[in-house]
């Protein structure tokens, strides 16, 4: 397990210390956690972790910020397991998490990268937090999910994927020289290593059972930073998977049409409905009530999904209740988002993980 971390302050420790309450043979489990030169006092909780499991974990610094994908570098040439899997330091796993994770390569010797499922750590933590947990709720559990049955999901989050190490070891080297319109791609991380994973014929599956616990934004402004770098990997990294998706990329599996298919229905996202939402804007302008009227049927009608399968997977009326002031915050606060992501996906600014005053404090150990 490889945990990059970087201005996380005492998360790391908590975060190791999920890692290492696993259910899983400790004799099979190596754990690298590394800081990316932080400026805050990451190291120190790193060090406090060290204390606690000074068997299995390994802690290393770096003396300055390279950046993510350099630090999964320093863990991937240090990787010795068969599998590898990474594991973002603002994020928690349960229990049985790690084996869940990792049964699937046990089922299926085509499964070459396995996605966790991504919930909301910070749930508690506002309104934000809460409407995130719905929406994470269906982007995993339904559109991860049926991309899943064809081996086809899109992108294994950095909260927490695994990847066969002798088909990603042979896959580093491109992915860490990645470019996008001649310029160092230092976003998007985990998109790109699985469209790599993709292109070299493999599947890559969703495992609904594998929970990873996440922090999450509760501020609009970190909210909109954190969307617009995604939006701006999802414009690189849908190019990308249109350059090997339509061609023989997997010539014995029948899933591979419907991979196309999810790709096709990607580049109409990117580009017309994109499009459509300018004419939207427009019509506004010219004060047609009619638009504001359909936006507002829209927003209602859309946020039924999401709620649906929030209640189906967890019952309760949680997902209801605010899968409709999402939709809503979307419609208003958000949706300009992935058209500023189209227009500028050559920027390569992370936009969060800035420096916060923080002072040091001793780790209380739970026993």
């Amino acid at each position: 397990m490889i945990i990059p971390a970087y201005n996380e302050g005492a998360q790391v420790l908590s975060t190791v210390r999920s890692v290492m309450a696993s259910h899983y043979p400790r004799d099979r489990l190596q754990v690298l956690c590394i800081d990316d030169g932080s400026q805050d006092d990451t190291w120190r909780w790193m060090k406090t972790a060290k204390r606690e499991f000074p068997a299995n974990l390994q802690v290393i610094r770096q003396a300055k910020n390279a950046g993510k994908r350099a630090v999964l570098m320093v863990g991937f040439a240090k990787a010795k397991g068969e599998i590898i899997i990474t594991i973002d330091s603002d994020s928690e796993i349960l229990p049985e998490t790690l084996a869940e994770l990792v049964s699937p390569f046990v089922v299926d010797q085509r499964i070459a990268s396995v996605a966790g499922n991504l919930r909301v750590l910070n749930v508690a933590g506002g309104a934000i937090p809460k409407m995130m947990e719905v929406s994470f709720t269906s982007a995993f559990d339904f559109i991860r999910a049926g991309q899943s049955v064809y081996g086809g999901v899109f992108c294994t989050p950095g909260a927490l994927s695994a990847y066969r190490a002798e088909v990603l070891l042979p896959l580093v080297k491109e992915w860490s020289r990645q470019t996008f319109m001649g310029k160092p791609a230092t976003i998007g991380e985990d998109r790109a290593l699985t469209n790599l994973v993709l292109a070299a014929g493999h599947r890559v599956a969703y495992q609904r059972t594998a929970v990873v616990l996440t922090q999450v934004p509760t501020t609009y402004a970190t909210l909109r930073k954190m969307l617009l770098r995604w939006a701006r990997s999802n414009v690189r990294e849908n190019l990308v998977m249109c350059s090997f998706v339509f061609r023989r990329f997997r010539p014995r599996d029948s899933g591979s049409n419907w991979v196309r298919l999810f790709c096709a229905l990607q580049l109409i996202r990117m580009t017309l409905f994109e499009a459509l939402k300018c004419v939207v804007v427009a019509r506004l302008l010219l004060l047609h009530g009619v638009v504001l009227g359909a936006l507002a049927v829209g927003a209602l009608l859309s946020a039924f999904i999401p709620g649906l399968i929030y209640h189906l997977r967890y019952g309760g009326s949680f997902g209801f209740h605010w899968a409709v002031p999402f939709s809503f915050f979307w419609l208003v606060g958000l949706s300009w988002i992935s058209v500023w992501g189209l227009l500028t996906a050559t920027n390569s600014g992370w936009l969060t993980r800035r420096v916060e005053n923080r002072k040091w404090r001793p780790a209380r150990v739970s026993v």
